[in-house]
């Protein structure tokens, strides 16, 4: 009923840039923040930056004056603008929504901490 669909990963050198898109689907009223964490191989999730509906953002010291994360309410869609990559940027980034309201059928429902399935940056040297 809810899908958060991430996009925009590849393979990008050092000092290059990519746009992450993450796209939430379904009867969606409202969603207070939106978010980016990575996973690099071996590690553990942490975050990128997130951002609430009114526009609030915060970012991972490791990532600040390099990533922007932006959002577009009306279109349920959250972005994260990657500049001067660097070869430890390399990750699966996920996309996550925090408080999603939609409707399932008549029903106001709400997820809590929903995850997409996560898109592949590769910073090469």
């Amino acid at each position: 009923q809810v899908q958060l669909v991430e996009s925009g990963g590849g393979l990008v050198q050092a000092g290059g840039s990519l746009r992450l898109s993450c796209a939430a689907s379904g009867s969606i009223v409202r969603i207070n923040a939106m978010g980016w964490y990575r996973q690099a191989p071996g590690k553990q999730r942490e975050l990128v930056a997130t951002i609430t509906s009114g526009g609030s953002t915060n970012y991972a010291d490791s990532v600040k004056g390099r990533f922007t994360i932006s959002r577009d309410n009306a279109k349920n869609t959250v972005y994260l603008q990657m500049d001067s990559l660097k070869p430890e940027d390399t990750a699966v980034y996920y996309c996550n929504g925090d408080h999603i309201y939609y409707y399932s059928g008549y029903v106001l429902s709400l997820k809590y901490d929903y995850w997409g399935q996560g898109t592949q940056v590769t910073v090469s040297s």
